[in-house]
């Protein structure tokens, strides 16, 4: 009997012993994983210059606390609206948002090296989009080429990003044709983003005017655009397709529409570039009457959840992701304390929500929750004027 007793005893302080070894481990692990966290991020806001903005504005985000510090001075560049970062960290592209580029009916793209150590801006030089106000880019994965929306007439294009960081001349431009249902919206086509998927083969363009979004084969070697088979997925009549996100895991996308304030989920197949709806869903919550247009959409890095932007009711649209069908359920709506917010951003971490007041000139820190994706305000605010886009990398 006190053998069995005592086998049963080293039984249970073997097994203790072991969840303690188990437990320092896992906490050695969780340790070490938010050590290797960045604990600062460098904020590139792009903004709109028509009133009193300068051009690109920066900021550092403390990750510890969700406070925003300016730094630097401004980087003076003409609407800015939207900036992307290379691959590398070296480099900055903005599209300039206008309608005429040296006495041609173009907008631009600017190209900015990155000081690794302070994260200034230098200006390296500036490419015709081939189209009026191009409003949205994005560079691709193997950082040689930057892709190009163009709002008026409706366009996209690929430049080609030279040694140093400068880029070349378009080395593809792709013209979209149609119109939609809504006669003061949709008389032509609005080419209003552009992204691409995780393997880097395959653009897709939201086309506001044609309520479609664009498909495209694409070469990063030649930085080459060709239409794809199928060409493009269609939404709602009247929707006006503006950003464009996909799941983390590849298998989903999302489409915010800005006329009838909705979001589309997709299903994705990867082999062919092939989007197939599944479900369209409100931005706004019941009962609301008000004007209101969508703007922007993320995805949260652990993919369960999703959020998009109101402008008019002046909130952020949070939803839940269902794993298994990619669908969407409203969770609620966090208002952005400022009006008009353009777009928004989520760090990498998935922490920290920041939303963009573009009328109020103020951007304000929300603390994601990562249970139920809900968001609360840090209660750290900055002021920029006229703030339309946010990109950020980690301070090295």
């Amino acid at each position: 009997m006190k053998a069995t007793f005592f086998r049963a005893k080293l039984k249970l302080l073997a097994c203790a012993l072991i969840l303690s070894i188990t437990n320092l481990m896992t906490t050695q692990i969780a340790s070490a994983q938010d050590d290797a966290k960045p604990s600062k991020y460098w904020i590139y806001v792009g903004t709109y210059t028509n009133g009193d903005s300068k051009g690109i504005y920066r900021l550092s985000l403390d990750m510890k606390t969700g406070e925003l510090t300016p730094i630097g001075k401004v980087t003076e560049s003409v609407n800015p609206s939207f900036l992307a970062i290379h691959p590398s960290g070296m480099y900055l592209y903005a599209v300039n948002e206008v309608g005429n580029f040296k006495g041609k009916k173009s907008g631009a793209v600017s190209a900015f090296a990155i000081d690794p150590k302070t994260g200034d801006l230098t200006f390296l030089n500036q490419q015709a989009s081939l189209g009026g106000a191009p409003c949205h880019l994005v560079v691709d994965k193997t950082g040689h080429n930057v892709l190009v929306a163009n709002y008026t007439g409706g366009s996209v294009v690929s430049m080609p990003i030279m040694k140093g960081g400068m880029i070349g001349e378009a080395s593809s431009f792709m013209q979209h044709k149609g119109s939609g249902t809504n006669p003061k919206r949709q008389k032509g086509p609005h080419g209003h983003s552009i992204n691409l998927d995780a393997a880097n083969r395959f653009a897709f363009a939201a086309d506001l005017g044609l309520d479609k979004v664009l498909i495209y084969a694409f070469d990063a070697k030649k930085g080459k655009l060709t239409p794809n088979d199928p060409p493009s997925v269609t939404v709602p009549p009247g929707s006006g397709p503006r950003h464009f996100a996909f799941h983390p895991n590849g298998r989903y996308a999302y489409v915010i529409n800005e006329i009838l304030s909705t979001v589309t989920a997709m299903s994705y197949d990867a082999d062919q570039g092939a989007l197939k709806p599944l479900q369209t869903i409100t931005t706004l919550p019941k009962g609301f009457n008000g004007g209101n247009s969508t703007a922007d959409i993320h995805v949260h890095p652990s993919g369960k959840f999703l959020y998009g932007s109101n402008r008019g009711h002046n909130s952020i649209a949070i939803y839940s992701v269902d794993q298994k069908t990619g669908k969407l359920k409203s969770i609620g709506h966090e208002p952005t304390q400022g009006g008009v917010p353009r777009n928004f951003a989520l760090d990498p971490t998935g922490t920290y929500l920041l939303a963009e007041n573009q009328n109020d000139g103020t951007i304000v820190v929300f603390r994601i929750n990562e249970k139920s994706g809900e968001l609360k305000a840090t209660g750290h605010v900055a002021n920029v004027p006229s703030p339309v886009c946010i990109q950020m990398m980690p301070v090295p």
